[in-house]
């Protein structure tokens, strides 16, 4: 189980770090992973957007150039993990209308191809995660039906119950920020670790041991209030 959020960075970033790991771990195919919902800001409406470099200058107390280097530096270590990232014209909102869709994408078999394709629209292209019109073209490119996800978008009690059931569960593992990795049920792994980290508590999970201090370590994550390490 992974608990991820789109408005993260370090989502984005551990998503990719950790698929590596995976990928080097020799039982990886008899892995099953999860996506659970987590929401930075819940209490956020629908319609208080902002841009990115003006949340992070008002959050922090920074100016605008100061929030602008932040933001620079978490693109230079996504650049390094090989993803596109962009600095400018990045938007913040509130993420539930997008994890209620991520909700029925998952009952439709299609979930992690609307999470690979809000991560793109988010932080590597031009369009607006906070945007219904948006997410629905998001949604119909990842295979779902038009109609459908705008009649979930429509009705603000879809799939909201199961949002929230994430969130409880994600709160009684003890995740209070992302990402957040749950392995077994029993092992936690918290920020955007490196690959190697990754294997290795896939490993130390395997064989049923506790995982060791270097995995179960502080790594670069976002809490719920939306606070992110940058």
């Amino acid at each position: 189980m992974a608990s991820l959020v789109q408005g993260c960075p370090w989502c984005y970033i551990g998503k990719a770090r950790f698929e590596e790991g995976l990928a080097a771990f020799a039982h990886r195919d008899q892995v099953e992973v999860v996506y659970r919902s987590f929401e930075l800001d819940p209490g956020r409406a629908r319609e208080d957007v902002a841009p990115v470099v003006d949340v992070l200058a008002a959050k922090y107390g920074r100016t605008p150039e100061e929030a602008r280097a932040m933001e620079e530096h978490v693109a230079s270590v996504a650049h390094g993990q090989g993803l596109a990232y962009r600095v400018e014209g990045r938007l913040h909102g509130g993420t539930f209308d997008l994890h209620r869709l991520l909700h029925l994408a998952k009952a439709r078999g299609r979930q992690e191809a609307l999470l690979d394709l809000a991560y793109r629209a988010n932080f590597a292209e031009e369009r607006s995660v906070y945007d219904s019109e948006v997410l629905v073209r998001l949604a119909v490119e990842a295979g779902l039906d038009e109609s459908e996800a705008r009649s979930v978008l429509a009705d603000a009690t879809a799939y909201a119950d199961d949002v929230r059931a994430d969130e409880r569960e994600a709160a009684e593992l003890g995740a209070t920020g992302v990402p957040f990795f749950v392995l077994d049920r029993r092992y936690g792994v918290s920020g955007g670790q490196p690959a190697e980290v990754f294997t290795q508590a896939l490993q130390q999970a395997w064989q049923g041991r506790a995982l060791q201090p270097a995995t179960a370590g502080t790594a670069p994550a976002c809490d719920a209030d939306g606070t992110c390490a940058v």
